[in-house]
């Protein structure tokens, strides 16, 4: 009675985390093998050592789901030809997966070596943000930044501190995105928001690029709009007012018209020869009347 008890409270969480996207999923055509993983709750102490190792202040969000699982992870995967193909991830590291994305350079390293610091070089882009655009993270000292999520080796979301000071507490954080090609993103200003982004994406494949502006590949388009072809469909017109303009454009009044005939000029007789050829005429038409005569 006990066990079933612990079971339909787990059960309760476990429903309130995912926000009831299992359920969702298992009732979506083609999806198969909905696994969520159980995961115990952090300890305050490893949040705290966190803390202390890494000089910041967890956002009050992100401790508490900490509290309540250390870290995430729900996958889901489709049926294609009688096989199961993994297609949705989720994923929060733990805890003590939260490792910094820029680690010490080791001892034995070569000293010429270069490193993500060089890609610091342009002050003027990375300084202040626009006014559309945050300020983007550094990879040097004034930044401090976190591994969320790996995305499958399709980039990394992380948790970014900006504007630190060496020996100073960080406090204000925000979630970014980077891209392969070592691009910022900006996602979200707080983690219960970024927690939303994810769930409301089902975990696709290269959902974050839809925050990119280039976006996600032509796949992972193919993949959203049959499972999400409401989102898919509202970013691509917001990320394109035309609608189209990637496509090409046909007009059929252009493309199917045939070509234009060119007026064939007649040469014009010259005058001479006309009142000559009406003499003749007449002359002929005078001799068959007196011939009638």
């Amino acid at each position: 009675m006990e066990e079933l008890k612990e079971s339909l409270v787990f059960k309760g969480v476990a429903e309130r985390l995912t926000l009831g996207i299992t359920r969702i999923l298992e009732n979506m055509p083609g999806v198969a093998d909905v696994r969520f993983a159980e995961r115990e709750p952090a300890e305050k102490r490893s949040l705290l050592s966190w803390e202390q190792k890494n000089t910041c202040i967890l956002p009050e969000d992100l401790r508490d789901f900490y509290l309540t699982t250390d870290g995430f992870t729900l996958t889901w995967s489709v049926k294609l030809d009688n096989e199961c193909v993994p297609l949705g991830c989720m994923m929060i590291n733990s805890v003590a997966r939260l490792c910094p994305l820029l680690q010490p350079v080791a001892i034995f390293s070569l000293p010429n070596a270069p490193s993500l610091v060089d890609l610091d070089w342009e002050e003027s882009n990375t300084e202040s943000g626009t006014g559309r655009a945050p300020a983007a993270p550094h990879f040097d000292s004034r930044s401090r930044i976190f591994e969320l999520d790996s995305c499958g080796g399709n980039g990394k979301v992380c948790l970014v501190y900006k504007n630190c000071t060496s020996g100073v507490v960080a406090q204000q954080s925000e979630i970014w995105f980077l891209d392969r090609s070592l691009c910022w993103h900006f996602l979200t200003g707080t983690f219960t928001s970024y927690y939303r982004l994810m769930i409301t994406h089902l975990g696709l494949p290269e959902w974050q690029y839809a925050f990119t502006p280039y976006g996600p590949s032509p796949q992972a388009k193919q993949w959203a709009s049959l499972y999400q072809p409401l989102i898919f469909s509202t970013e691509h017109s917001f990320a394109d007012p035309a609608g189209d303009s990637y496509l090409n454009k046909l007009d059929p009044t252009k493309a199917f018209r045939g070509k234009a005939k060119v007026p064939v000029l007649k040469k014009k007789q010259s005058t001479q020869g006309s009142s000559g050829s009406a003499a003749k005429n007449q002359g002929s038409a005078g001799k068959h009347s007196g011939a009638k005569r």
